[in-house]
């Protein structure tokens, strides 16, 4: 009797040891003081929008995994790429696939219905499957090749302009942004527009994500009552909202008539307008859960804005970084144009055609270390959990926002050889990065697009884009340094993370035409 006694307080004594030990396991991960409502102490003298090199030094002090509060948010931020795999790829994909709600739907009752917002579940996967099938399938990329051409035209126009009777060489950033812009615009509208509507609606887009970015912040904190004593953002907001409106409903209006049109069997009344666009798909959806109603016009103005800042700001910025690597590495530029001659024969064609750079492994290899050293966005879009998980041993409660530092892993020291040097062979045969996984299925190396289930859907039409691009912009000119303008590595977060000084090269024409 008395031996059963001790073996059933032994029993009772290693369950006790074993659930401390499991909850000594399950913390959350370490972090700075904070205090409740407020948040870590650290934000009464560091931005919330700048938060990178403040999280640089915390994975010093604390590793991999830490935790910050900002007003009742909690925020976890991950540097090691196993345990990114783990989260975003392994068994609990699916329980951080969803999104934190943004103070945009929030404060301002934007719809959430967007595809990099919308939580994991079926308005998402219907977004996102008719994202992919309808617009980005290669069969419809292909329609869009002439848009293509044709910004390339205006890309190089604009880059002879820069510079041009002997002034300071131009602000090539610019000139990436703008006919960038001018693709999307023309991809979801379906409308080739002139220069004055398409500023029009960049300058719109841009306010509107510049405000939302910079003014909006404050309301992780107090937000019942910082939404009074901030009310003039909140209004600015709104009216930025109503201009996109009045912007973008016009368009919208426009493709229905256009649908119409086609329906009857009347021919294009512009020769500008193309047969197929985003939008046009967005007025064929109905949400089943919803009883199979249409979008709303504000649901699609959210879409088309999400389409436009996606592919613009991310392709300029990876176009901006490859191209300084390119002036500040002329044999690199030599061997890229070496190859981009080999494949386009005598240089007679008017382009580097989209069938050619498929044939290019050395063009590609350079972008790839392009984005691996200078990845757009040091983030991904936030990932919110949808019950407890467990993340290298710490508890990631439901709610909890989890982001992932993207920077840190393409410039991993033990994963990469001379991981700040620019070496595009590293992805040739034999290099360290042969062969790598963009998707990273397998594991993460470098995820400049993301991984898992809320991967970038536009990794592959932005990978064509900047091959493209690239590609004839080399084969077009000799990017060379600027005497007074040279080229600096030094880093500054936009909506993406871009060059401090602005690449201003100097330009000089391979071909006579």
């Amino acid at each position: 009797m008395e031996t059963s006694w001790l073996v059933l307080a032994g029993a009772l004594l290693l369950s006790f040891l074993a659930l401390r030990r499991h909850a000594r396991n399950r913390r959350l991960p370490p972090g700075p003081p904070a205090v409740p409502l407020f948040g870590n102490l650290l934000w009464l003298r560091n931005s919330t929008s700048d938060v990178e090199p403040l999280l640089l030094e915390l994975f010093k002090r604390y590793g991999p995994v830490v935790t910050l509060r900002m007003g009742s948010r909690l925020a976890i931020f991950v540097s090691d790429r196993r345990l990114a795999h783990a989260a975003l790829v392994g068994a609990g994909a699916v329980t951080i696939a969803n999104r934190p709600k943004a103070a945009t739907s929030t404060l301002l009752g934007v719809s959430d219905n967007i595809i990099t917002s919308a939580d994991y579940g079926p308005v998402w996967r219907l977004l996102r499957r008719n994202l992919v099938a309808e617009t980005l399938h290669p069969s419809r990329v292909r329609l869009f090749a002439p848009a293509r051409a044709w910004v390339r035209g205006v890309l190089l126009d604009k880059l002879r302009q820069g510079g041009a009777d002997g002034g300071a060489p131009g602000d090539v950033m610019e000139a990436f942004r703008y006919t960038m812009f001018c693709l999307l615009v023309l991809m979801c509208f379906g409308e080739r527009l002139d220069e004055a509507a398409v500023r029009a609606i960049e300058e719109s887009e841009r306010a509107w994500l510049l405000h939302i970015a910079r003014q909006m912040n404050v309301f992780f904190f107090f937000p019942s009552i910082t939404k009074h004593v901030f009310h003039g953002r909140l209004q600015t907001a709104r009216a930025l909202r109503r201009r996109q409106m009045e912007l973008f409903v016009p368009l919208i209006n426009a493709r229905r008539e256009y649908k119409r049109q086609l329906k009857e069997g009347q021919a294009p009344t512009s020769e500008t307008t193309f047969r197929h666009s985003y939008v046009d798909t967005l007025l064929d959806i109905t949400l089943p859960e919803e009883g199979h109603r249409p979008l709303t016009d504000d649901e699609i103005v959210t879409l088309c804005s999400e389409f436009l800042t996606a592919g613009t700001d991310t392709t300029s910025t990876g176009l901006q970084w490859i191209m300084a690597e390119l002036v500040k590495n002329p044999a690199v530029q030599e061997s890229l144009h070496a190859e981009i001659m080999g494949a386009c024969g005598d240089g007679a064609a008017e382009e580097v055609s989209e069938e050619a750079v498929q044939h290019m492994p050395y063009l590609k290899a350079v972008i790839l270390e392009g984005l691996r050293k200078h990845p757009p966005g040091h983030f991904v879009l936030p990932h919110k959990a949808a019950e407890d998980m467990d993340v290298g041993g710490y508890l990631i409660p439901k709610g909890a926002t989890v982001n992932f530092m993207v920077a840190e892993m393409g410039r991993d020291g033990s994963e990469w050889e001379r991981p700040m040097e620019f070496a595009p062979e590293r992805f040739m045969e034999g290099g360290d990065g042969a062969g790598v996984d963009m998707t990273g299925t397998k594991g993460i190396r470098m995820m400049p697009f993301g991984v898992g289930r809320r991967i970038c859907a536009g990794l592959s039409i932005a990978m064509l884009h900047l091959e493209y691009f690239v590609a004839n912009m080399v084969r077009e000119f000799e990017w060379k340094e600027a005497p007074g303008h040279e080229v600096e590595f030094e880093e500054k977060r936009e909506f993406t993370t871009v060059m401090k000084k602005p690449l201003r090269p100097l330009l000089v024409p391979r071909r006579s035409s």
